[in-house]
């Protein structure tokens, strides 16, 4: 897998480079995984609905083909973009969404951090205080995640909220759930160098999303370390 660091490149650009490259990948092409932070944007997944902006901002809005409803992008977060072919891996996209979120996982136990599952909501929870409606009680969202798959390969990715402005998430239901709660690793009291945590997660991401689903029995040992 080639891993490509991008810095802070804007959101459209980077999103028409992935169906370019997706749309024009062979059966040889390389897996690429692409690390970024984007300025302030709010995204919409292809069956987003507006009304889960709940207030005008000058924050700017962009519809997109990925799957999911709302979130935000801003500075102060890891965003991973793998570029996979899920033919050559063996996998659907239930497994893909499960191996990115058992990388997030992964990345925030060595943070201390305890990631989490719900079900029916792809991305990754944590235990919180603040008040959110069921199935999210007692947790807050820190990493939101939303997948394309077009002619086989992914594109698209996972958000992981390190140290930002979470105020945005205010002006939205984040990922189309009223009340649900947001928060990042410096909330959580992780002084954690953003470089860092991206880093990490590039590393697990590599691990999980390179065995193929006839090799992963024997492998489960191993990326569990």
């Amino acid at each position: 897998m080639i891993v490509k660091q991008l810095g802070r490149a804007d959101y459209v650009r980077t999103w028409q480079a992935m169906r370019e490259f997706s749309a024009q990948r062979t059966a040889d092409t390389d897996d690429e995984l692409w690390l970024v932070e984007h300025p302030p944007v709010f995204t919409l997944g292809q069956a987003g609905r507006r009304a889960h902006l709940l207030a005008a901002s000058d924050i700017p809005v962009i519809a997109t083909d990925r799957g999911g409803q709302v979130t935000y992008h801003g500075p102060g977060q890891v965003v991973a973009y793998p570029l996979i072919d899920l033919r050559r891996l063996g996998i659907y996209v239930k497994e893909l969404v499960f191996r990115i979120e058992q990388s997030v996982i992964q990345t925030l136990q060595v943070f201390g951090v305890d990631g989490r599952r719900v079900s029916g909501a792809p991305g990754v929870f944590t235990p919180w205080s603040g008040q959110a409606p069921p199935p999210f009680t007692g947790l807050a969202k820190i990493a939101a995640l939303g997948i394309k798959v077009a002619g086989g390969c992914s594109y698209h990715g996972v958000a992981l909220n390190v140290a930002m402005d979470l105020a945005p998430y205010s002006l939205i239901d984040p990922c189309g759930y009223a009340g649900l709660q947001v928060v990042d690793l410096v909330t959580l009291g992780v002084q954690a160098d953003r470089d860092d945590v991206a880093m990490r997660l590039s590393e697990r991401l590599q691990a999980h999303l390179s065995v193929p689903a006839r090799a992963l029995q024997p492998a489960l040992a191993k990326l569990a370390t």
